[in-house]
């Protein structure tokens, strides 16, 4: 682990070249939001304080990303008032060196970190490149105007690393925007040393880039594919109230789940699903129901922290299965609105959450409507 070092990941930005819809750093690669993968591209490289700069129009978004390893910063209205921000964030706990890196780059390899931070050990300041390697033709009306010698010339890459307390001085200096980081350093008399990049340390700007990294995603999962199940079961009794918690949905009811928080049995029985297939024991391990500050709380607590978990080892989910076992309420009717609020909570596709249920024949407690229980399997994978 390299303690010393702060990956700064900017996605604050708009994306319009990606066409219509959501900013692309939060549109959906292979599965899962792009900043997703960006984030554990730096944890398999070693990377344990992540700070992600982001648009406060998408402060919401955010909350799917939160994890122990993960602070969440408000960006400015260009990408250096962003990384600035950043910046300073850092300053009370400040690291020895930082790491400036495109959100929109998911698929930079631990390679390519791994060789901007050796070269950190002995430079203020590193970055990727690529030398330019095709013909280059200045243009004009449509037409080519003249040649331009490639000589000397690179595609630069993220991420950019400094040391932390030089790229500050450099940004508080600069005035007006810059292109990237290294352009500030530069404007201060930072040298910057040049290590290798990697062609698939692409930055997502169009569509036929997402199409790109969907198939280089696919061809790493099958060379290296680490498949997790887990499973979960969880029981809650009735009591007093107007409606059960399941799933993330209130369901309208004559009675209400007691627990030691909101009792939502479906996402329990999902969160140690997700707990166990980590090998993380369970909700009780995480949040002991002896401590007082975890009475009556929203159970969407506990499955984020199973997702943040599964994300800092590395891990993504492939699906998951939740079975709702009661004689009332009805679930199906509510069964789409659960596969939603779950989908939001974990920052996944609905497809990839499955969400029913079944009587047990009027047998035993949940046949008899003393309570309702649940079982859940999640599968994750990693590679």
């Amino acid at each position: 682990m390299r303690q010393h070092i702060a990956a700064i990941i900017v996605a604050a930005g708009r994306g319009t070249r990606a066409g219509i819809g959501a900013p692309k750093q939060w549109r959906m690669l292979a599965g899962r939001i792009v900043l997703a993968h960006t984030l554990d591209a730096f944890r398999q490289a070693g990377i344990t304080r992540l700070v992600v700069v982001v648009h406060p129009d998408d402060l919401d978004k955010a909350d799917t990303l939160r994890a122990p390893d993960v602070a969440i910063v408000l960006g400015g209205d260009t990408r250096t008032a962003s990384v600035r921000a950043a910046l300073e964030a850092l300053e009370g706990d400040a690291p020895q060196h930082v790491l400036i890196h495109d959100g929109a780059r998911p698929l930079v390899s631990a390679a390519v970190i791994d060789d901007v931070c050796a070269a950190l050990d002995h430079a203020i300041a590193a970055a990727p490149a690529l030398p330019v390697v095709d013909a280059l033709w200045r243009g004009k009306n449509g037409r080519v105007a003249a040649a331009v010698s490639r000589t000397d010339l690179f595609r630069a890459q993220t991420p950019q690393g400094f040391e932390f307390r030089a790229i500050l001085a450099a940004h508080r200096a600069h005035l007006g925007d810059a292109a990237d980081d290294v352009e500030i350093a530069r404007a201060a008399g930072i040298e910057t040393r040049i290590t290798q990049g990697a062609d698939d340390n692409l930055k997502l700007t169009y569509q036929t880039d997402f199409d790109r990294a969907e198939r280089l995603i696919a061809a790493r999962r099958r060379d290296d594919m680490d498949i997790r199940l887990g499973n979960g079961f969880d029981v809650h009794r009735f009591g007093p109230g107007e409606g059960c918690w399941l799933c993330g949905v209130l369901v309208p009811h004559e009675r209400a789940l007691k627990g030691h928080s909101d009792a939502d049995v479906g996402m329990h029985a999902l969160s140690d699903a997700i707990y166990g297939a980590l090998a993380e024991g369970d909700i009780g391990r995480h949040f002991p129901p002896s401590d007082p500050q975890w009475k009556g709380a929203e159970s969407h607590i506990f499955l984020r922290h199973a997702v943040g978990l599964m994300h800092a080892r590395g891990y993504r989910l492939n699906n998951c299965d939740i079975t709702l076992i009661c004689e009332r309420p009805k679930i199906g009717p509510h069964a789409a609105a659960m596969q939603a609020a779950l989908a939001a909570i974990m920052g996944c596709e609905v497809r990839q959450i499955s969400v029913k249920a079944t009587t047990s024949e009027r047998l035993g407690f949940t046949g008899r409507e003393e309570g309702i229980a649940a079982i859940a399997t999640a599968c994750l994978s990693r590679g």
